[in-house]
């Protein structure tokens, strides 16, 4: 079984829950990097942080943050490729995933018009997914599409979702259990009924009482402290281990971040195996 790794935005790197290190999701902190990047980085670097996923050098040259990313020791393991490159430019997809040194290539959004994503998005994207990710498979890259909700729409017996699912030939998936429960689906469900396609994940709970939507839209400050929302964090954690997920990236968007994410810490370090 692949060795498993929590990515958390701001955590101890040195702590371990399941024997799995403990790390974050950069966006996270995309409000403090717009101020501040050596001081932000310092501060990831300041609670143990090792391995991070990003992509975003937020307005610092691309060599000089790489310096200051192997300065404090932090590792990129992942980061974000655009829609419309994944269409139109792999190559340049490419080349920023082997500057980084990465092993994974994730995208979080299917471009459409407005709230009216339907079978043709989704016929497209697929198309557009397996075709980069067998380029990106010829250079030793993972590519994964991390869902946002509209993909839950129904589709014949299934979703929309279900139909990429299963023509997925050239890349897996990413799932951020937050958005796949605001879109209406169930996080375990989908981990039981796809057990091969999710490489990576994002944990970030839902307050509780929201009701969601296929949107793909929701209040930032509807995030929550890890196991304090609607979202079963201990049993999602606990399947992700047992289907070697080799990556699960922890994820706080909202104007708490700051409080919050120690209590997450604490939440995930006192998980038990």
């Amino acid at each position: 079984m692949k060795k498993l790794v929590v990515i958390l935005v701001f955590s101890f790197a040195c702590s371990t829950v399941y024997g799995q290190e403990i790390g974050l999701q950069l966006y996270s902190l995309r409000n403090q990097f717009k101020t501040d990047v050596p001081g932000t980085l310092d501060l990831i670097q300041s609670w143990g942080i090792t391995n991070i996923e990003g992509g975003d050098s937020y307005g610092v040259p691309l060599a000089k943050f790489k310096t200051m990313l192997k300065d404090r020791n932090l590792k990129m393991r992942s980061i974000q490729g655009a829609y419309k490159d994944l269409k139109n430019d792999v190559e340049k997809v490419i080349k920023n995933a082997k500057d980084y040194d990465v092993k994974y290539v994730m995208c979080a959004w299917i471009d459409h018009d407005g709230n009216t994503f339907d079978f043709g998005n989704a016929k497209e994207a697929t198309t557009v997914f397996n075709t980069a990710g067998k380029r990106l498979q010829e250079e030793g890259i993972t590519l994964v599409y991390h869902a946002h909700g509209y993909e839950f729409r129904n589709y014949e017996e299934g979703s929309l979702f279900d139909y990429m699912a299963k023509n997925a030939k050239y890349f897996g998936f990413e799932m951020d259990v937050y958005w796949v429960q605001h879109g209406g689906a169930n996080p375990m469900v989908l981990l039981n009924k796809y057990p091969d396609k999710f490489k990576l994940m994002h944990l970030k709970d839902m307050e509780q009482g929201l009701v969601g939507d296929d949107s793909g839209l929701s209040d930032d400050d509807t995030n929550v402290t890890l196991g304090k929302g609607q979202i079963d964090m201990d049993g999602l954690i606990r399947k992700a281990r047992e289907l070697g997920i080799e990556y699960m990236f922890i994820e706080d968007e909202s104007s708490r971040v700051v409080a919050q994410v120690p209590q997450s810490i604490a939440f995930v370090k006192s998980l038990k195996e």
